[in-house]
C-alpha cells in the first residue's frame, strides 16, 4: 500500500527578496560573495533599505525542493515555521498553490520575531550571495513534528541550514525516528560549506547512522570530508550513504550508488540567477525516485530542473517541468 506522501520536507520557511547588484555593492556592505550569511533583524532592515528594485518570492531551500516536486504532481508536504504576518501568508499561500500540504501552525504574538526572509543579491555573473534573517523559522522544534505525517511518507528531506536552530536537531531526530520506524527513508542536503563547519559532527553522525540519500555540491562535499580532493570526498560519501547525488556546476552532477557511478552532463543554460539550482535539483531527483525512475534518469531530470531555475530570477520553477522532461526525452 502506498503512503500518503512521497516526500515530506523539513527546513526553513521564508520569503526571498531578490535584487541584482554589482560586485562593488557586496564589498561596500561587507557581504561575502556566493555564500550564505546569517543576519539579525536590524541588519535585514538596513540591507533591505540599501538594495535596488527587488522581487519577493517564497523561498526556503527545502521548501523550494518541495515546491518543484509538487509542481510535477508529487504527493508532498512541508514543515517549517512562519509568523501570522504578511510574509507568512505569502509563504503559506505560494506553497499550497503549488499543490503541497502545509499545515505548520503559524506563529502568533509580538515576541520580536517575524517571518524569515533571505535577501539574495545577484551579481552580473549570476552568482548569488544570501543574507538570511531566520526569524520565526529558527525555532523549529520537536513539537512541530507530526510523527504520523513522517510515518506516512516514503521519504523525508532535511535541510542542512536548519542545523543552525537551537531545537532543530531534536526535531530532525524525532522525524527520522518516526520515518525509519515506519520503513521510510531519509534524505538530506548539506546546504552550505559554512553550515557544515558549524555542525560537522552532527552532520557526520546523521550521515553514518540515518541518511539514505545525500545531496551536496562540490564545495559542500569537500568541506564535509575535509579534503581538497573531490574524488576522495565522493568516495568517502559513497562509503557512508546508500546514494549520493553531487552537483558540480557546469560539469553537471555525479550519482553514486551500490558501487555504480553516473556522470550526468549539465544542460547548457545562460545563467541569470543561480539561486535555487541545488534546490530544484533535489526536488526533481526525489520526484523521479519516488515515481520509479532509475538513478541516472533522476539525475538527468534534476539537471533539467536546475537549468530551468537558473535561467530566470527566483528559486521556484516558472516553466512546466514535466514539459521540459518530455522535451529531453525523459518521460
Amino acid at each position: 500500500m502506498s503512503k500518503k506522501y512521497q516526500v515530506v520536507g523539513i527546513g526553513n520557511a521564508m520569503v526571498d527578496v531578490l535584487s541584482q547588484c554589482q560586485d562593488g555593492f557586496l564589498d561596500e556592505n561587507g557581504i561575502g560573495k556566493g555564500i550564505m550569511q546569517l543576519i539579525d533583524m536590524d541588519r535585514a532592515v538596513d540591507l533591505y533599505s540599501r538594495v535596488g528594485p527587488s522581487k519577493e518570492i517564497s523561498g526556503g531551500s527545502a521548501a523550494n525542493s518541495i515546491a518543484a516536486a509538487a509542481q510535477l504532481g508529487g504527493r508532498v508536504a512541508y514543515v517549517g515555521k512562519v509568523m501570522d504576518d504578511q510574509l507568512g501568508e505569502i509563504f503559506a499561500h505560494d506553497l499550497r498553490a503549488q499543490g503541497a500540504d502545509y499545515e505548520t501552525t503559524l506563529g502568533q504574538g509580538d515576541g520580536g520575531a517575524q517571518t524569515g526572509r533571505c535577501i539574495v543579491l545577484v551579481t552580473p555573473d549570476g552568482e548569488r550571495s544570501l543574507n538570511t534573517y531566520l526569524g520565526w523559522s529558527e525555532f523549529l522544534g520537536p513539537d512541530d513534528i507530526d510523527e504520523a505525517m513522517m510515518a506516512n511518507s516514503e521519504w523525508i528531506f532535511l535541510e542542512g541550514y536548519r542545523f543552525d536552530g537551537p531545537d532543530s536537531h531534536a526535531a530532525f531526530a524525532k522525524a527520522v525516528a518516526a520515518t525509519k520506524g515506519a520503513g521510510g527513508k531519509v534524505s538530506i542536503t548539506l546546504s552550505d560549506p559554512f553550515c557544515i563547519e558549524r555542525h560537522r559532527d552532527a552532520f557526520g553522525e546523521m550521515l553514518r547512522n540515518d541518511v539514505d540519500l545525500l545531496f551536496a555540491n562540490r564545495a559542500e562535499m569537500m568541506s564535509m570530508y575535509e579534503t581538497d580532493d573531490f574524488e576522495q570526498a565522493l568516495a568517502s560519501a559513497a562509503a557512508q550513504v546508500e546514494t549520493v547525488a553531487c552537483t558540480d556546476g557546469e560539469n553537471g552532477a555525479y550519482i553514486l550508488a551500490a558501487g555504480n557511478r553516473w556522470h550526468v552532463p549539465a544542460v547548457p543554460t545562460e545563467v541569470v540567477d543561480a539561486t535555487g539550482a541545488g534546490d530544484l535539483f533535489a526536488g526533481a531527483f526525489l520526484w523521479g525516485l519516488t515515481n520509479g525512475y532509475d538513478l541516472e534518469t533522476c539525475g538527468k531530470m534534476a539537471c533539467v530542473a536546475a537549468s530551468e531555475v537558473i535561467s530566470h530570477i527566483g528559486a521556484r520553477p516558472e516553466a512546466d517541468l514535466k514539459s521540459l522532461f518530455k522535451q529531453h526525452g525523459l518521460l
